[in-house]
């Protein structure tokens, strides 16, 4: 007699399951379309020629890729099992690219080196630290970047000529993980560097190539102002910068490095832009400025002539994110990634003299057809303070099912804190509006970015629950909803999200049927004292310093663990083994402690995954897993 066929999904060996019941194969099967959509975003130009690198993934991991035209076909070049985080073609010549990996999502990345004649790849690193792929110099014969190596804790800069990892050098020391590089002057004398000390407040610096000097460029002391990137200018005289100097919001200004003075660029665009500008990139020739500013979700890309500083026209681009712009050395092709509600990410560039608009990758859906998929719908709700909060709903295409004639919902608050969920291809998500007719609502709480520096502050220290009480408020505004069902709500997020999930289940456990928490803070102290060091002050100044008795209290009696008997709904716990982020003891104690009340607890950790999981095995069972919990505990079914 034959074997008889498996009728369970079993996990891989890199997976820890607790409390899950078995998952039917019958449920994969069903799920399974929504499995297979795939990505693709621009790593970089090659210099040379109109081809380019990009990220995409075939098999179980994200790898560098090569394009060389509009819809050409994508040659993979890297094959690792850990993912790649993007490459860099040497920028004058293109005969070979840097890119970076770590292992099992542990965040300390290397950097190699990859010869497209030979296909060999070269380690630059120590193999060790945590490293930042970088930035090459003008002429391309070496790059720059950050690096933890000397004590684990600090982020120097270092140089290295990528065809001799020997000349590998340390250039500055610094204090603290926040250091981050920007630009190289046009001669290659001089870099700028971002400091970091919190998202509110950060600084430049330049850094002299040939000595190392460091010297502030922006003065410490006063009211704090938040320096998100600089590029020089193209004769070194001055920096475009982006930051919130004299203003709520960031803006585009020029600050001129022989009188220290800044001039504000936004005054000449068409109509008033009351959002933040986020990306800036410089043309090669320096004649043109590319920049999008983030309109309550949207991107809206922009385009300054550098002599006039007046706005040129562009063509209309599809509503929806437009990230990594990258310009061509031929000055006229502009390349960027952009994704919508009902298109994945994928790779165009802009043709600035014709003003044509070229598609380079399509990806796979699937065999979905995604232009039925349910657009976001701009929502608004008054919190306990009477101050306004939005988000974005989601309502499934068909009608609500059953006798109720209402939508359950499920609420995914994003992480950061500082983060903010932008209208966006959902993805696998889409599986609960199509098939499960559930609602998604994707809130915006106080301290998230994108609503201007004081909203972005409205969380910190002791005012950490505000944002819980937003989702209080959200809750009540779900109630007035004719379509929406009160009685069926579940809470879910990653990272902060992950805390704020469990702090809804212990502050409002009475009106939701369920929560998942997703590489979540249970424990303020605990995850203070573990995170890795490189970051520990930096997450301090945004939850409080745990070493202040007062502090201390505080953040204890605020953390869902020490809350735990609060929670008396369902609760599955997910997180990475390697999470150097929030460690692995943050899901573990929080398990222990609900279990305690005799309430179901389902327990998912991946052994070879960090912050979340980024490998597709890992990726397809937690979905297999979540959709089974959401129709045990949402649905009743």
């Amino acid at each position: 007699m034959g074997t008889a066929p498996a009728t369970e999904i079993s996990p891989n060996e890199n997976l820890i399951l607790q409390g899950i019941p078995p998952i039917p194969i019958a449920l994969a099967q069903t799920v399974n379309r929504y499995t297979e959509f795939r990505s693709a975003s621009l790593a970089s130009w090659h210099p040379l020629r109109r081809e380019m690198l990009i990220s995409t993934r075939f098999g179980d991991t994200t790898q560098v890729h090569h394009v060389k035209f509009p819809l050409g076909c994508r040659k993979q070049l890297t094959f690792f099992p850990e993912p790649v985080y993007g490459g860099t073609f040497q920028p004058t010549q293109g005969d070979y690219f840097v890119f970076s990996k770590d292992i099992g999502g542990n965040e300390f990345r290397q950097n190699y080196c990859y010869d497209l004649t030979t296909g060999t790849v070269t380690l630059l690193t120590d193999g060790i630290s945590k490293n930042s792929r970088g930035a090459w110099s003008n002429t391309g014969t070496q790059m720059a970047y950050h690096s933890t190596r000397r004590n684990g804790r600090d982020n120097d800069l270092y140089l290295i000529a990528p065809l001799n990892p020997a000349s590998d050098r340390l250039l500055a020391t610094v204090e603290g993980g926040g250091w981050f590089l920007s630009d190289w002057s046009p001669d290659d004398r001089q870099l700028v560097v971002v400091e970091y000390i919190s998202i509110t407040e950060t600084y430049l610096w330049l850094v002299d190539v040939a000595s190392g000097e460091k010297t502030l460029l922006t003065p410490k002391g006063g009211e704090p102002v938040a320096y998100q990137s600089a590029i020089f200018d193209p004769l070194g005289q001055g920096l475009y910068v982006v930051c919130d100097r004299e203003s709520e919001f960031l803006r585009l200004v020029y600050l001129d490095l022989a009188t220290g003075q800044f001039t504000d660029l936004m005054t000449g665009l068409t109509g008033s832009i009351d959002w933040d500008v986020e990306q800036i990139r410089l043309s090669h020739d320096g004649c043109k400025l590319a920049f999008t500013v983030n309109q309550n979700g949207v991107s809206a890309l922009h385009l300054l002539d550098t002599a006039t500083r007046q706005e040129l026209p562009l063509p209309a681009l599809p509503l929806g994110q437009v990230y990594g712009l990258n310009w061509h050395r031929n000055n006229r092709d502009l390349g960027f990634t952009l994704l919508s509600a009902r298109s994945n990410a994928d790779v165009y560039s802009l043709d600035l003299e014709t003003g044509q608009i070229e598609r380079w990758t399509e990806s796979e859906t699937g065999g979905l057809n995604v232009s039925s998929f349910a657009e976001p719908e701009l929502i608004e709700w008054q919190s306990f303070d009477d101050r306004p909060i939005s988000g974005f709903l989601y309502r499934p295409v068909a009608p609500a099912a059953g006798s109720r004639g209402k939508y359950p919902v499920i609420i995914n608050i994003h992480g950061g804190p500082e983060g903010q969920f932008r209208p966006s291809f959902l993805g696998r998500s889409n599986f609960y509006l199509n098939e499960l007719g559930v609602a998604l609502i994707f809130p915006n709480v106080r301290g998230s970015s994108g609503y201007g520096k004081t909203f972005l502050k409205l969380d910190n220290d002791y005012l950490r629950e505000d944002s819980v009480k937003d989702i209080g408020a959200l809750l009540d505004w779900i109630a007035t909803q004719p379509d929406l069902d009160r009685d069926r709500i579940l809470v879910t997020g990653g990272s902060y999200g992950g805390y704020m999930s469990l702090a809804v289940a212990t502050h409002y456990g009475d009106r939701i049927r369920a929560s998942i928490d997703i590489v979540g803070i249970s424990n303020f102290v605990t995850f203070l004292e573990k995170t890795e060091s490189y970051r520990r002050d930096l997450r301090r100044v945004e939850y409080g310093d745990e070493r202040d008795p007062e502090m201390r209290s505080f953040l204890l009696n605020i953390s869902p663990v020490n809350n735990a008997n609060k929670i008396q709904k369902p609760l599955f716990i997910i997180h990475g083994a390697n999470d150097p982020r929030v460690p692995l003891q943050e899901a573990e104690q929080i398990r222990d402690t609900v279990r305690q009340n005799g309430i179901p607890v389902w327990y998912l950790v991946a052994n070879d995954e960090g912050h979340g999981f980024s490998k597709k095995k890992n990726v397809d069972f937690q979905f297999y897993a979540t959709v089974l919990f959401v129709q045990t505990f949402l649905l009743n079914e």
